[in-house]
């Protein structure tokens, strides 16, 4: 039933709002956030029972193959699908396409993250072999998060009408995507129980979405149908150097999903999923002590600190809080972080600012 169901993993993010961990060298999916399994050997974990390590690809860009082969050294290498420079999602999704049109015609992909935690990998399974069904119908089938909270932080989906269950899980149409909101909009979206996150993974037939980029991006589409021409020939690494820097980066979201034909969400029930979007997004990933304090890990003594998460990755250095409260503290063994816990996102900033004033060793 599932022969030809294939896990495409996108895994060429740097995750610069969880530096100084997060580096050109170690990048987010490589770090070990919730115990010594690093995020992209969860991201393939997590789908072991459904898909076979031959049927995983991997979409990233060169300097990080070899990282990623050494974690999860069961993926064959040929399943490594390299993107010359980042052009967003859409063009994640076209190469990924293309490569699985040429290697299995008639296939269907979920489009998977590596950066990702998710605590209840029996239930993304469960929500990946409902999406396959579907797909089965010509349908784009996206996954909704079920909010937990107001989150200003995620872009949403609102449910439109119920198509039916598959796998034990209700499928609705997509009424409207929706952009991060204001507060108070996130509170009302949550309140009226219509609308769910958008987790940013998709599951379609390639013939399908590759039917949905050439009614939607024609001039993408004819890019990519230069590529694919040339996949299989001597030219094809030539091809895609000259062709990718021309095209323009858009996301799938807006190049595709939100003007779709036909497009369904499958809401999750307990997935236990969290982006892990910057240091701030770890007090709702990881378990804190009785004084809301988190220690990933490191030799720390606590003195009437309350609300701080601390990461010590240097192995001969203690880390002492005293009368603190709210804080990030994060030592990679060259650079400490200390951050107020509600500027978190802005640790993108100073990473801006390290590459503007030369500091490349930091980066």
């Amino acid at each position: 039933m599932f022969e030809q169901y294939y896990a495409v993993i996108m895994a060429g993010g740097s995750g610069t709002r969880l530096w100084p961990l997060s580096r050109k060298d170690q990048p987010k999916q490589s770090l070990k956030i919730s115990d010594d399994r690093s995020l992209f050997q969860h991201a393939v974990d997590r789908l072991q029972g459904l898909f076979p390590h031959e049927r995983i690809l991997v979409v990233t860009v060169a300097e990080q193959v070899e990282m990623l082969s050494v974690e999860v050294p069961q993926i064959p290498r040929e399943n490594y699908i390299i993107e010359p420079l980042p052009r967003g999602t859409a063009s994640v999704v076209g190469l990924a396409a293309i490569a699985l049109n040429a290697r299995d015609p008639g296939a269907t992909m979920a489009i998977l993250t590596a950066d990702h935690l998710m605590r209840n990998d029996a239930h993304l399974r469960q929500l990946l072999r409902a999406a396959h069904a579907v797909a089965q119908e010509g349908i784009l089938v996206t996954l909704g998060i079920t909010p937990t909270y107001p989150a200003t932080g995620y872009g949403y989906i609102q449910k439109g009408a119920r198509l039916g269950t598959y796998e034990g899980l209700e499928v609705f149409g997509v009424e409207k995507f929706k952009e991060k909101p204001q507060e108070t909009l996130a509170q009302a979206m949550v309140a009226d129980g219509q609308h769910v996150w958008n987790s940013g993974m998709f599951i379609w037939q390639v013939e399908t979405v590759m039917q949905e980029i050439d009614r939607q991006m024609p001039e993408f589409s004819t890019k990519l149908a230069r590529i694919a021409d040339d996949w299989h020939k001597e030219t094809q690494q030539a091809t895609l150097g000259a062709v990718w820097p021309t095209i323009q980066p858009q996301t799938i979201d807006y190049g595709i999903m939100e003007n779709a034909q036909r497009v369904a969400v499958i809401p999750t029930i307990d997935l236990g999923w969290n982006d892990v979007g910057s240091w701030e997004s770890l007090f709702e990933a990881l378990e804190s002590d009785a004084s809301g304090n988190i220690i990933m890990r490191g030799d720390t003594v606590l003195v009437d600190t309350r609300g701080t998460l601390i990461c010590g990755d240097s192995a001969d250095r203690l880390i002492v809080t005293v009368g603190l409260e709210d804080l990030i503290i994060i030592d990679s063994g060259d650079a400490i972080l200390v951050c107020d816990r509600q500027q978190a996102q802005k640790v993108r900033d100073v990473v801006d600012y390290l590459k503007k004033h030369g500091r490349e060793d930091y980066l």
